[in-house]
């Protein structure tokens, strides 16, 4: 196995790091040099098809990165521990005669410089601390206010750019360089990461169609021959589907038909289970004539499983929608609609819940997904029945059989038009004491 590892560093620490990646078999480094922040996303985007991986040589760049929120690479930053700072600090105050509370600092978690004043006794001031990123610019400032000022008589860093720019401007300024063993943590943690990962996606994958054929024949009267033409052209373009994903494919009756491949395969045409994928060359999609289920397992026989509950998942949803199941019991979908949730019915708490009520399972699993995409525990009849695409009464049948054993209670109401008719408002929820439900016990 060669993993390969993007390494974007600095001018004085790429070649020792890239030195102890070197050490490990089963990287392969690519190192890219950096200046300025704007050559971080310049480097992302020139290479990210080279890479398995990012590694970053401080938080500077990292933070560039995922704030560009484009990276889809896992990403790593080798973070500066208190045996650096303390390296740092021992040159400071024995060789250079400072004293800590004279010194700025950058790139650091407070918490640990916390720990390091407190155990020296001495007072730790908190604007001495650079700790939010948003330019190297706003850090340079950040040390040179505060040693103008004459707050200060030195600055620490952790950024090469950082301090070249202080020196140049007669900034007294101390570098806190990685340890081995700093850089040496990152690459296992790297390491087991993409492990675990690249298992992840070589789980079993089962993929499963079916097809309404008769709603998209134009005649008003259907010849047997005209069905058959239409199921060997939907195979043909099945076939080729199968081959993009690297699957292989199955009937398994009239107008059903599974594909057996790979979570990765499916995961990066999905783009991780959001989306319907974009495969018009195959014609698949044409105006909801098609619901599929994808179920993800260990074995083949466990991910078909899934793919069928996944399957009637998606069709309560309607014709045309596309759900996956997990092999944690969750659910997600309908994959790209503005209405999709992830929900599960294996917590404890969710089996309570269904089995004091006599909802469903799943009924509750979705109800608790809903509130948990809003962010709100308030909820109208109405808004229920959007989100479960079911009718306006059954929602309140499923409100009211909430409020009787406790589980909901009306807090309000809302008019949603001049003359229409208030809605309720309820607030949820299935917290369970003790094991017992709330009413009627």
């Amino acid at each position: 196995m060669s993993i390969r590892v993007g390494l974007i560093g600095v001018e004085d620490n790429l070649a020792w790091i890239k030195s102890i990646v070197d050490e490990y078999p089963e990287f392969h480094c690519l190192p890219l040099l950096h200046y300025y922040d704007k050559d971080v996303i310049a480097l992302l985007k020139a290479h990210s098809h080279e890479v398995d991986l990012w590694i970053f040589s401080g938080i500077y760049p990292y933070t560039v990165a995922k704030e560009w929120g484009q990276v889809e690479k896992p990403m790593f930053y080798i973070p500066y521990t208190g045996t650096s700072l303390y390296r740092t600090l021992y040159q400071i105050l024995y060789q250079h005669h400072f004293e800590v509370d004279e010194l700025s600092f950058d790139a650091l978690a407070e918490a640990r410089l916390k720990q390091i004043f407190d155990e020296l006794s001495v007072p730790f001031h908190q604007n001495r601390l650079s700790s939010e990123y948003h330019s190297l610019e706003e850090v340079v400032d950040h040390h040179y206010h505060l040693w103008a000022s004459g707050q200060t008589k030195a600055a620490v860093t952790c950024a090469w750019q950082v301090q070249t720019e202080l020196e140049r401007l007669s900034v007294p300024v101390f570098r806190v360089i990685h340890t081995k063993s700093a850089v040496q943590s990152v690459l296992n943690i790297a390491l087991r990461t993409y492990e675990m990962l690249h298992f992840k996606d070589r789980q079993i994958a089962v993929q499963m169609f079916e097809f309404d054929y008769l709603s998209h024949l134009m005649k008003p009267t259907y010849a047997s021959d005209e069905i058959y033409n239409l199921e060997i052209n939907i195979t043909q373009k099945l076939l080729n589907y199968a081959k993009m994903v690297q699957g292989s494919l199955k009937s398994v009756g009239p107008g059903r038909f599974v594909i057996f491949t790979t979570r990765g395969a499916l995961s990066e045409i999905t783009r991780e289970f959001t989306v319907i994928p974009e495969v018009a060359e195959t014609g698949l999609i044409t105006q909801g004539m098609v619901t599929c289920g994808i179920g993800i397992g260990q074995s083949a026989y466990d991910a078909e499983i899934r793919a069928g509950t996944a399957m009637l998942h998606a069709l309560e949803h309607g014709k045309g929608n596309w759900m996956a199941a997990f092999e944690d019991k969750t659910f997600h979908g309908p994959l790209g609609r503005p209405e999709s949730i992830s929900y599960s019915y294996n917590q404890k708490e969710i089996k309570q819940v269904s089995e004091v009520t006599s909802l469903s399972l799943v009924t509750i699993s979705k109800i608790y997904a809903i509130l948990k995409k809003m962010n709100n525990d308030e909820i109208t009849a109405q808004e229920l029945a959007d989100q479960l695409r079911i009718m306006p009464r059954s929602a309140r049948r499923i409100l009211t059989q909430l409020e009787k054993k406790g589980f909901a209670k009306e807090v309000g109401e809302e008019t949603p038009h001049l003359r229409g008719r208030p809605r309720k408002i309820y607030r949820i929820d299935f917290k369970i004491s003790n094991g017992y439900q709330k009413n009627d016990i």
